[in-house]
């Protein structure tokens, strides 16, 4: 079954930006009900560490959090994130555990030195026309969460993409280092069963969110208070107070914390037939059917 005991709801939409702090990243919170949903320190430019501390030090009891990054990289395609690799990790903790390891010098939990490794190079396409021999050509890999995305009418990018202002490899690569710092103590599910009390970690992609409101996929970003409350609306929420514009960071994560608060209890969403297969690799991404 799923859970209904989760009693307020967070969403971070990440970045994977260079720098200490992020104009990217915003984080979002609202409480079961009705009422709206508001920014957490609302007007400080977060840095990745920030949110990791918060998480540890500042989140309430029995949160549902949804981080906009992907969690895993392919694994089910090759059975391995990396083919060929001897040292390939054989599951997303010991992924993340790894990428944080080669990463410890890189400041502000970016992660250069891992895309940079001579075994890892080669699946990642980079600035400068750097398309790996191993990233596969086209789109690139993908996981089976992401061809489930697909379906839904979205259209997800490869992680192992690192170019262009759509791609989530970057986001995804910090963010690990992120979940290896936070978990444990918090869950991260799928990786860990959901547990009967405590707060939880999901991987979040705030267009389904978005889909949810109303908005098609192709213009889920919404800039202004009038777009982002017809949106709450739409999925029961009280409105956001504001008018005029409003950065797409900010109604991203808005948006998402309140569709969080309807998606948690349904049992769909946790129970999916064959999750168990690449829970410990892959992930998935909460929302995806």
């Amino acid at each position: 079954m799923a859970p209904n005991r989760f009693k307020h709801f967070t969403a971070i939409d990440w970045s994977g930006a260079v720098g200490l702090r992020q104009r990217g990243i915003a984080v979002a919170m609202c409480s079961a009900g009705t009422a709206a949903p508001t920014l957490i320190r609302s007007g400080h430019r977060w840095s990745r560490a920030d949110v990791g501390e918060w998480l540890l030090h500042d989140l309430p009891d029995d949160t549902l959090v949804g981080i906009d990054l992907s969690m895993g990289f392919p694994f089910a395609d090759h059975g391995a994130f990396f083919p060929g690799w001897a040292d390939s990790p054989q599951s997303a903790r010991a992924l993340w555990a790894l990428i944080d390891q080669l990463c410890a010098n890189d400041a502000h939990l970016s992660a250069t030195s891992f895309v940079d490794h001579p075994d890892v190079a080669p699946h990642f396409r980079r600035h400068g026309g750097r398309e790996g021999a191993e990233f596969g050509g086209g789109r690139g890999r993908f996981r089976v969460t992401e061809g489930v995305k697909e379906t839904q009418g979205t259209r997800p990018y490869s992680n192992f993409n690192l170019v262009g202002a759509a791609q989530v490899g970057k986001s995804s690569l910090t963010g690990m280092r992120l979940l290896n710092r936070v978990s444990p103590p918090l869950s991260v599910w799928p990786f860990d069963p959901l547990p009967d009390q405590g707060s939880v970690l999901v991987e979040v992609y705030t267009t389904i969110a978005a889909m949810a409101a109303g908005r098609p996929a192709s213009r889920s970003k919404m800039r202004n208070f009038a777009e982002l409350n017809a949106g709450l609306k739409a999925i029961g929420s009280a409105p956001v107070p504001g008018s005029g514009t409003i950065d797409d960071h900010s109604s991203d994560a808005l948006l998402t914390a309140a569709w969080l608060r309807t998606a948690a209890h349904r049992p769909e969403l946790w129970n999916l037939d064959g999750l168990d297969k690449i829970a410990q690799t892959e992930g998935w991404t909460f929302g995806a059917v």
